[in-house]
């Protein structure tokens, strides 16, 4: 009578003791994404990935990044967010059968009970050819979604076809902060890590753990488990782990390198264009790492030996030579003393002249192609990879651009700038370049102070969207060609980055959204309205749309307190009108807005002055010699006052203070417009209406009555269908968050 309840026990005893004999690494494992640490440009809050995790709508995904950055992690973490059943597979040990078997069981669930299935597979780029071929057709059908976790290059590594159909995120190693959160974690922890036990670390020694673990969470949580497994508890029962203990237990930081593999690629790509760009010191550094990783020196020689020819050429005749001579010295020697002919090889090179005039042969070689086929072929090119998906070498300054054929970059990692690993001696070929040398350096770490980023390193790839580009050019096309060039001289100057969250304001069009919303996929759009109205209307506008791709709209400013206190916004916009700028909570709306902004995040605001007022408009058509003088007389009266009004810059000064307060660094700009208004009813209420601006000025002067604003509606009606004169300043505001 008690089996299944004993059973139940057993088993709940089974798996609780599991969990307590697993790994510290995997019991430590995030728990949903709040646990989650680093890979904030895909994961923070209102970025892509974590609204699509939260709404359920993840689909076909490849998650591409070092070891022990949280690719398997992510993949449980969404599983448990997921309404869809979820099984898992690992590539090293799965097969064409177990590929079956999942496709199978999925096309069952979704046949019986229209259950989706998520396939994780771990280290896809494990499986061959025939492996992934299998999973496609059911990939592309629906019944499975397909993520993949791959330390290896996506566009090389997996099926072109499931790549083409799936939305890549890159991971990046970990950050020493987040490394050191995970740290603190494991120690205070009670329940998975090591809080229930009195383990005491230095601060060296969690220094000593942090950096070796090279951006690995993994490497860092089973070097602390070894650390304190192996450490004896002291007299007063604390386990102590100091430098030496922590030396021990992670001795030495592993090189990522596979030869066939996206390490192996960008490592010889920087060294080649450390020598390139003349920073000896770079070029030492990469040298060693691939010597450190086991690279073949026949294959360093080789690329040397192109770079003599590319990139010295006949600036250094010589540079071809001293490379032969040091590769034939190598093959001699061998190592370890062969690492010194490897290291003068390179230093000369980075030293020497350089000149690109030997690819003039690229020349040669297309006027022979032309001949033959009588048609001029496509411009040879650099593979680059997967450059277009991921950015990856944008930003890059070619020297042989420059003057003297060198620009100011920095070649080494960002922790290592500044860093020395030659000093040029006084004597001789060395010594003569000295001084360049020493100037040149100079001249890189002063640019790399002052460096902006902009080609930052993009974090995920995906499908072409073709029905919301289609919705946009839809949406552009509906106002006029006037509010299209304002709409574009908003933004004109902005580098949208994917990743960017952004702000607009002025709900009242979704015109000056458009190009936020096409530009930040990966990131995210929030519309501020100054009303439920507004946002009611908005949001008919966006149903077309994907709901991964609707921005939120929100009624007012206080909407924002909806996200979480970490939302952070990179650009604010948008377009104002007169009662935004005369508002009483312009400076609590502006206090709100500017505690969700970034550092360095970016303003673009654009408003619009009137300098003509409907008075002093309608004076110049109404001849002056009329029969009329008491509309003449009401209209001078109105137009004196608008120009009293007009010339008060007291809403745009308010505006430029609140920004100022709020830690905004401003530059204005103006310019002017003429234009004509057709009048309608529409615009009469915009200037007469109860409550309107121009209404409220003029009544406010004491000298205007309601019998001069009544002559001036009776104008206006008189004259509907006809146009009006109207000049403007345009103002817009770019600025920087500090």
């Amino acid at each position: 009578m008690g089996g299944p309840s004993d059973q139940d026990l057993f088993s709940h005893h089974g798996d609780a003791l599991r969990r307590q004999q697993a790994p510290l690494a995997d019991r430590l494992r995030p728990r949903d994404l709040d646990e989650f640490v680093g890979q904030g440009a895909i994961l923070a809050e209102g970025r892509l990935l974590r609204r699509a995790i939260a709404a359920d709508r993840v689909g076909n995904l490849i998650l591409h990044g070092p070891p022990g950055v949280g690719k398997t992690t992510l993949a449980r973490i969404i599983a448990n967010h997921t309404r869809a059943h979820f099984s898992s597979l690992n590539a090293v040990l799965a097969g064409v059968k177990d590929l079956r078997h999942e496709v199978d069981e999925a096309h069952r669930r979704l046949e019986h009970h229209g259950l989706r299935t998520i396939l994780f597979i771990d280290e896809v780029h494990r499986f061959n050819s025939a492996q992934q071929d299998a999973l496609l057709p059911w990939v592309e059908n629906g019944t499975l979604t397909l993520i993949g976790a791959t330390t290896e290059n996506p566009y090389f590594e997996v099926n072109k076809a499931l790549v083409s159909r799936s939305r890549l995120f890159r991971l990046e190693a970990l950050e020493a902060d987040d490394l050191s959160r995970l740290l603190r974690s494991a120690l205070s922890d009670a329940e998975r890590g090591y809080g229930n036990r009195k383990v005491e670390i230095t601060p060296e020694a969690a220094d000593h753990l942090v950096n070796v673990a090279g951006g690995d969470a993994r490497s860092l949580l089973n070097a602390l488990e070894l650390a304190v497994e192996s450490t004896p508890t002291s007299a007063k029962g604390v386990i102590e782990i100091d430098l030496g203990i922590a030396e021990e237990s992670i001795q030495q930081r592993a090189v990522l390198y596979d030869k066939q593999g996206d390490a192996h690629f960008d490592t010889i790509s920087a060294f080649i264009k450390s020598l390139r760009g003349s920073d000896a010191d770079a070029a030492l550094f990469w040298l060693a790492r691939m010597i450190e990783a086991g690279e073949n020196p026949r294959f360093i020689f080789r690329r040397m030996l192109i770079a003599a020819g590319e990139d010295v050429g006949l600036a250094d005749p010589q540079a071809v030579v001293v490379v032969e001579a040091c590769a034939a010295a190598f093959e001699r020697i061998g190592l370890p003393e062969g690492l010194y002919p490897l290291a003068q090889a390179a230093l000369y090179l980075a030293c020497t002249d350089k000149s690109n005039s030997t690819s003039g042969v690229f020349e040669a070689l297309r006027s022979v192609r032309d001949a033959q086929r009588q048609e001029v072929p496509t411009h040879l090119r650099d593979a680059n990879r997967d450059g277009d998906a991921f950015g990856d070498g944008k930003g890059y300054r070619y020297p042989h651009a420059f003057r003297e054929h060198w620009v100011a970059q920095q070649y080494l990692p960002k922790a290592l700038q500044g860093e020395v690993f030659w000093s040029a001696s006084s004597q001789g070929w060395e010594g003569q370049r000295r001084e360049r040398m020493l100037e040149r350096r100079a001249a890189q770490l002063a640019a790399s102070a002052e460096a902006v980023d902009e080609h930052p390193l993009l974090m995920s790839s995906g499908p072409e969207e073709p029905q919301l580009e289609r919705w946009l050019q839809r949406q552009r096309a509906v106002d006029g060609e006037r509010l299209q060039e304002l709409r574009q001289r908003l933004w004109s100057d902005l580098d949208w980055k994917r990743t960017d969250r952004v702000v607009v304001l002025g709900g009242r069009s979704l015109l000056w959204s458009l190009d936020p919303l096409g530009a930040v996929a990966e990131g995210g759009l929030t519309i501020l309205c100054a009303s439920r109205t507004e946002q009611q209307r908005l949001d008919a506008q966006l149903q077309l749309l994907d709901p991964l791709h609707q921005p939120t709209v929100l009624d007012s400013p206080k909407g924002l307190d909806r996200f979480k206190a970490d939302y952070r916004f990179e650009v604010l916009g948008g377009r104002l009108n007169a009662q935004d700028l005369s508002s009483p909570e312009l400076e609590t709306i502006w206090k709100a807005l500017s505690a969700r902004a970034m550092p360095d995040a970016q303003l673009r605001l654009l408003f619009s002055e009137p300098q003509l007022g409907p008075a002093a408009a309608v004076l110049e058509l109404v001849d002056n010699d009329t029969t009329d003088p008491y509309l003449l007389q009401a209209l001078n009266s109105l137009a004196q006052r608008e120009g009293d009004w007009l010339s008060q810059e007291t809403q745009r000064e308010r505006l430029l203070a609140t920004l100022d307060t709020n830690g905004w660094t401003i530059q204005p700009s103006s310019w002017q417009e003429s234009l004509t208004l057709t009048v309608d009813a529409s615009l009469i209420e915009r200037w007469l209406g109860d409550s309107r601006p121009y209404q409220q000025a003029m009544e406010a002067s004491g000298d205007i009555g309601s019998e001069e604003l009544s002559v001036l509606r009776q104008a206006l009606t008189r004259l509907l269908g006809q146009t009006l004169p109207q000049r403007l300043r345009h103002w817009r505001l770019t600025g920087v968050y500090h």
